[in-house]
């Protein structure tokens, strides 16, 4: 008996149902596994500092640039006249924001802070000549004579000085918001009512901290770096200078702190096979996942980057990462949104007490942006 082969149309057919099935499922896995950020609490949106008396003050609401950027743009889709070119921001009030992401870091927060602090006002205090190698503090001039901030709603008439710290305790459960106040009521000056602490109910992770923090910096740059004082704080001139090089004219711009240079070196070299195995992996997969610009950046980790204060519009909003791959998304948004972004060789030493787990955060970061690149490819992330 002869065997009946299958029409040719049908076996297309087949074959169709059977490509657009596995499509799609692979769309609900991914819509799935892609994180979601929870909407931040209303109490985690407030802030505690010390009072000019030395006493805790009573919890106050932050400012947050972010909110009133989501309503205007909400309004302007809904009357019809909304613009991506057209992102705009409130001017900045302080020259330098510093976010500090803090969870259980009551032990080497306040080496960090001493550094940090001690610059800070150094350089950006209200009393302190500025040095032109660390960047300009005046405020940049257009064509018309006018301040030029990015699309900043109003425009200062003179330069912008001061600073603020911004520690974000991530669900901490030692002391370390009580460390992080102590230090501030230590300085007994009027820069104490600069640092402020705000604390995450439920701890985030890293790339949660810092995103939350950078919603509500008043500065016309926004630095982060991490809590054990592990990047040179005294490099951050070297950022500024950068990204005011770089900058576009619209004002945005990113520098990237990088420890690069430092391959080769002993910090590097002593570390052990695994480690250094997982890290060179790493670059490799990064280089592989991410578009041209992104993949470029030979330290994407460094926790220790840059943002003008026009750039956070494009940036910030859209962020979804909370984990240690959040770096990664911060420059992939950048990149697509056209901000220049410059890498910039910092100091850097290791410091004990680090949080990562080698092996399994390694492979936990690799499975991490593979989502987010499929995530952000295949439409389950979107700026719109």
């Amino acid at each position: 008996m002869a065997s009946q082969s299958i029409p040719l149309p049908l076996l297309f057919l087949i074959f169709g149902s059977t490509f657009i099935g596995i499509c799609v499922l692979s769309f609900l896995i991914l819509f799935i596994v892609a994180p979601i950020p929870r909407p931040p609490t209303k109490a985690e949106k407030s802030f505690k500092c010390i009072e000019p008396d030395g006493s805790v003050s009573p919890t106050q609401q932050l400012p947050c640039w972010q909110d009133n950027f989501v309503g205007a743009k909400t309004a302007a889709q809904k009357n019809g006249n909304f613009s991506s070119d057209r992102l705009g921001i409130e001017a900045a009030e302080v020259f330098m924001s510093l976010v500090v992401p803090a969870y259980n870091e009551e032990d080497r927060l306040g080496m960090m802070l001493t550094e940090a602090v001690e610059y800070l006002e150094q350089e950006y205090g209200a009393s302190q000549p500025r040095t032109s190698e660390n960047g300009s503090i005046k405020t940049r001039m257009n064509s018309h004579g006018g301040a030029s901030n990015g699309h900043a709603t109003h425009r200062p008439s003179k330069p912008i000085r001061e600073w603020e710290v911004l520690i974000v305790s991530d669900g901490s459960t030692d002391k370390t918001m009580e460390t992080a106040l102590n230090f501030a009521k230590d300085l007994g000056t009027k820069s104490s009512a600069s640092i402020r602490v705000v604390t995450l109910q439920e701890n985030r992770g890293k790339g949660g901290a810092v995103t939350h923090g950078l919603r509500h910096v008043r500065g016309k740059y926004a630095v982060f770096a991490d809590a054990d004082g592990a990047s040179r704080f005294t490099d951050l001139g070297k950022l500024v200078k950068a990204c005011e090089e770089v900058a576009d004219g619209e004002g945005r711009g990113v520098a990237v702190g990088s420890r690069a240079h430092l391959v080769g070196s002993d910090e590097v070299v002593k570390r052990s096979f695994l480690r250094n195995f997982l890290m060179h992996s790493f670059h490799l997969f990064l280089r592989l996942l991410t578009p041209p610009a992104t993949a470029a950046i030979r330290d994407t980790q460094c926790g220790f980057k840059l943002f003008s204060r026009p750039s956070l519009p494009y940036i910030i909003p859209y962020m979804h990462s909370e984990g240690w791959i959040f770096d990664v998304e911060m420059l992939m948004l950048a990149e697509s949104a056209g901000i220049p972004v410059i890498e910039v060789p910092v100091g850097w030493k290791e410091v004990k007490g680090s949080k990562l787990n080698v092996l399994w955060d390694s492979l936990g970061m690799a499975w991490s942006l593979a989502v987010l690149r499929a995530a952000w490819t295949f439409g389950v992330y979107r700026r719109s």
